[in-house]
């Protein structure tokens, strides 16, 4: 069936992503999808890359791992610097990967920000300039980041839709392309290469009611706790950790334990609070994205009938896509 499909010319491979906010139980989901699907995992997680955060990042048990085919988890030391430039290429080579098994390429995590580059593609600015960079971070901090933003919503409304106003590093990076080039950088970011027009690609989007999706995950922490996730920070702090890998949530709230600053009891509650506002903003990313279609699940939902309803939809999809 998979050779018949592969050598249809007017049919054009498929890729899948099933994303959603952390807790939601997208790694239970995506190994009965995979099986039923044919399909091999790549993480779309910007922490799981790293070797060591396994309870930091609730990586999929390595039990699951050996039964399906995961990509791009464990790959580098958390000493490294990671970008979405390079998870892009990383994501790419894992499809050229699996598409030659003729096996379809099953993305699934919470990153919204590396399933838009693996999809729309990278921009890819080459006029940097670190004058007019350094003087935007001056400038920030004699007066603040609103003011660059409120300059940024200006000069460039559609991307400052996108930037959160306390999200210095981008609204920096908006301004320089705009003061280098003259163009907002919403309208050089349309002129990526991405997968549409190359593969029939369907994103599906788990969603649960807050007070249910609040509960799991202070569940999820208290087993993080239990597990060891204080020893596990404890062990990745006696070396230097990259400033990316540094800020996985977790790491910081335990640090601080570990420091003295506050009781352990207090380090719990920090990052149940701190994986709620992360979960809020993920949601906010994937509500942007039109392209997203949403199944509702609540807690007693079973991961196979979770998977029944998204096996369902993404053939809803390809049946109007004919793909």
């Amino acid at each position: 069936m998979e050779k018949n499909r592969s050598s249809r010319k007017d049919v054009k491979e498929k890729i899948f992503f099933l994303v959603g906010p952390t807790a939601t139980g997208k790694s239970k989901v995506a190994i009965i999808l995979a099986k039923k699907l044919k399909a091999e995992i790549v993480s779309c997680d910007s922490m799981q890359v790293y070797k060591g955060l396994d309870i930091v990042t609730s990586k999929p048990a390595l039990a699951d791992r050996r039964k399906i085919s995961h990509h791009l988890i464990d790959v580098i030391s958390p000493k490294e610097q990671y970008d979405v430039s390079r998870y892009r290429r990383n994501a790419m080579n894992a499809i050229g990967k699996i598409l030659r098994k003729h096996k379809t390429p099953l993305f699934v995590g919470g990153t919204g920000l590396y399933m838009s580059v693996v999809i729309d593609g990278i921009f890819k600015h080459k006029s940097g300039n670190s004058r007019i960079r350094a003087k935007l971070y001056r400038e920030a901090s004699h007066k603040g980041s609103t003011q660059l933003f409120e300059r940024l919503v200006r000069v460039d409304p559609e991307a400052s839709a996108r930037i959160h106003p306390h999200d210095l590093r981008r609204i920096v990076r908006a301004l320089e392309v705009f003061e280098a080039t003259g163009q907002p950088i919403s309208k050089l970011q349309k002129q990526r290469e991405g997968l549409a027009g190359k593969y029939e690609v369907a994103c599906v989007c788990l969603d649960m009611e807050k007070p249910a999706l609040y509960r799991r995950i202070e569940q999820r922490v208290d087993h993080m706790f239990k597990a060891g996730l204080v020893e596990e920070v404890k062990k990745l702090s006696r070396g230097a950790l990259s400033k990316t890998a540094s800020l996985a949530l977790g790491i910081r709230e335990v640090q601080g334990y570990l420091k003295g600053l506050y009781g352990l009891d207090e380090a719990k509650q920090l990052l149940k609070r701190n994986t709620r506002l992360y979960a809020k903003r993920q949601l906010t990313w994937f509500r942007k994205d039109k392209r997203i279609k949403w199944i509702k699940i609540t807690a007693g939902d079973s991961a196979y009938g979770i998977a029944g309803k998204v096996i369902k939809l993404l053939r809803n999809i390809c049946k109007k896509k004919r793909c």
